[in-house]
């Protein structure tokens, strides 16, 4: 493999659907904590599928300076332990692309890191379906940036390059508050999809949208306490569009408790739940949500 390989870190959904997406553009590897599998299927909304032989390592196997990117896929609670497994076979002015949901280890990474470290914010659905598969449930779009703005022809070219793998990206110089406006989508996804086992499409039906709509009111309140403008449309319009573009999807946080995994709860719903407390905001159908996960 060459230097220009793209790394992806984290063989789950999203890590999956980025290798096979990105391989007809790009040297590709996946690496995980146990080997990945060598050949790997993806089935597109359409329901077409395609089948592309992808490099798998493990940490201890990745040759040094492989990379000239690094995709760090994993859960945001895995993203730090993830890259410290291959920090030091890593040139250190390698970019890395986050594509975790939540808010803080963009933050963490951005400043442990010595090279460009980038953000990346995605309404791509995707799950495994077997040891080998991962389906593309709906299609979605990607913005990409860096927290303080920088690295623009870097991320400008990346973002070519995710676009031309079939993944619409958009180049952004307000990624931050990106992060902010998905972690209110998936704050009214998840937790509920993930409680209830269903897919995301059935929260439309009664009894889940009249608790999809009052997550929507109390993180509306926390967002305006937060001075976070809100989305040109509004937020329930922009929960809704996400909604109805992945209702087949089964989110990534249901994913892992069918799998008896670790959730993102606290990724997701603690910087939330801690701005609410900041702010003296009740916020009960948020809390109800943390801690039905949490006492998994």
């Amino acid at each position: 493999m060459s230097r220009q390989t793209h790394l992806i870190v984290g063989p789950g959904a999203l890590g999956r659907l980025l290798a096979v997406s990105l391989a007809d553009q790009v040297p590709v590897a996946l690496l995980g904590r146990r080997q990945p599998p060598s050949t790997l299927t993806l089935t597109s909304p359409e329901g077409e599928r395609r089948v592309r032989n992808i490099l798998g390592l493990v940490a201890e196997d990745l040759p040094p300076e492989l990379a000239s990117v690094i995709h760090i896929a994993t859960k945001a609670h895995a993203a730090e332990s993830a890259f410290s497994a291959i920090a030091d076979r890593v040139a250190p002015d390698t970019p890395l692309v986050l594509w975790q949901n939540g808010y803080g280890v963009q933050e963490t990474l951005t400043h442990r890191w010595s090279g460009p470290v980038l953000c990346a914010t995605t309404t791509e659905g995707a799950y495994i379906q077997g040891d080998d598969e991962v389906v593309h449930a709906g299609h979605g779009h990607t913005a990409l940036g860096q927290l303080k703005g920088q690295h623009g022809e870097l991320v400008a070219r990346l973002a070519d390059t995710l676009t031309d793998a079939g993944l619409p990206t958009t180049p952004v110089d307000d990624i931050r508050l990106r992060l902010w406006h998905k972690l209110a989508i998936n704050a009214a996804i998840n937790p509920l999809v993930a409680r209830f086992r269903i897919r995301n499409g059935q929260l439309r039906d009664r009894p889940f949208r009249p608790m999809v709509e009052a997550v929507i009111v109390e993180v509306a309140v926390i967002m305006a306490a937060e001075r976070i403008p809100e989305p040109p449309d509004g937020w329930h319009d922009l929960v809704w569009k996400v909604i109805e573009g992945t209702a087949n999807n089964r989110a990534s946080m249901l994913q892992d408790v069918l799998a008896g995994r670790p959730t993102e709860h606290d990724a997701i719903l603690g910087p939330l739940l801690r701005a609410a407390n900041r702010h003296g905001l009740p916020c009960p159908t948020l809390q109800g949500l943390y801690d039905a996960l949490n006492a998994r």
